[in-house]
């Protein structure tokens, strides 16, 4: 059976700054991208905690402690909007013994301040 795993959570993410003409993303820093496993193109779902929209793009590279909103996602959030980003694997029975999802905590500069992988 192949399941539907999350791969990846960043925690308190902040919204640094929306390009709405601009080909679809989210940017993130490279630092987080990293730590999240997620490549550039990846598909993820961002949670606005502000006003509960929930939106699949895809990531994209940007400088440390950015958080972007890009193309029609920037109608979604605003500067300064709090997001929990997720992205997921597939992954089969097998697989999932080995598994262990990575939470990332990031303080209000959009900084790692804590990262957990689960056991």
């Amino acid at each position: 059976m192949i399941r539907k795993m999350c791969k990846s959570k960043i925690h308190t993410a902040i919204i640094t700054d929306k390009n709405l003409f601009y080909q679809g993303s989210l940017g993130l820093g490279e630092d987080l991208l990293k730590a999240a496993d997620i490549i550039e193109g990846e598909m993820i779902l961002v949670l606005n905690l502000n006003n509960g929209n929930r939106f699949e793009t895809y990531a994209i590279a940007e400088s440390p402690g950015k958080i972007v909103l890009n193309g029609a996602a920037a109608r979604l959030g605003e500067i300064g909007d709090e997001v929990i980003i997720l992205s997921w694997s597939y992954l089969n029975d097998q697989e999932i013994q080995d598994y262990n999802m990575k939470n990332i905590l990031l303080d209000g500069n959009n900084r790692i301040k804590k990262y957990i992988t689960s056991e």
